[in-house]
């Protein structure tokens, strides 16, 4: 790229926006051309490497304007089969201090009290981390988990996973989570790190889960 056409392309998102599209564009880039081989993935995430770099939104500069403000609202809807009786996949689960084992996005889960418990997320790229207190608000043992995050928290968190039966040593889970970042100056800071990446940063640790409980391997099951 020469000066002049460097030159044209000014900048039109903010630093931070910036450093979340180099990060995702490297976490696309690195999924796309080692792990799954994907065109759209690495095209995706060579993009938003161009846009973090250069500090240029092609999309802001059609529209005209010169900083966006987005929807950072992440909900995440997955299910999956895992080989696992239901009794065991639900208190692997509902033991909270297990969830850092399966969930990269996941960095600390702090056990308060029977129902509260205190939660650090880091984001893809190691773009920054976000933190938040939960309450479990229904628990029928080998069925559901629903929780959310606690008044003023710097994020709401909001979420529930479910436990059906299909097979003797088959259990199905539905795992339905929001992300959402309150209004006010702050919850804008917060904002800049809720991205499409994290969002399937997230499913993907999801999927791990499967793995990990079928492996056995550093189960600590809730009591009861």
């Amino acid at each position: 790229m020469s000066a002049r056409e460097a030159k044209a392309y000014t900048p039109n998102i903010g630093p931070k926006e910036r450093v979340a599209s180099i990060a995702s564009g490297s976490y696309l880039m690195y999924k796309g051309l080692l792990k799954k081989k994907s065109l759209i993935k690495s095209l995706t995430g060579g993009y938003m490497l161009f846009r973090g770099l250069t500090g240029y939104c092609a999309l802001n500069n059609a529209i005209g304007i010169k900083e966006i403000e987005t929807n950072t609202d992440i909900d995440i809807k997955t299910k999956l089969i895992v080989n696992k009786p239901r009794n065991q996949v639900y208190k692997y689960w509902r033991n909270l201090e297990n969830l850092p084992k399966i969930m990269k996005h996941i960095e600390k889960v702090e056990t308060l009290d029977d129902k509260k418990s205190k939660w650090e997320a880091k984001m893809p790229g190691g773009v920054g981390k976000i933190s938040w207190e939960s309450e479990i608000t229904e628990d029928v043992k080998n069925e559901f988990i629903s929780w959310q995050s606690l008044p003023n928290s710097t994020i709401e968190n909001i979420g529930n996973v479910r436990f059906q039966e299909t097979g003797e040593f088959e259990t199905e889970i539905q795992v339905d989570i929001t992300y959402r970042v309150p209004l006010g100056t702050p919850g804008k800071r917060v904002a800049k790190l809720l991205n499409p990446v994290f969002e399937s940063f997230v499913k993907e640790d999801i999927r791990d889960f499967k793995r990990i409980i079928e492996e056995g391997a550093d189960l600590v099951m809730d009591g009861g």
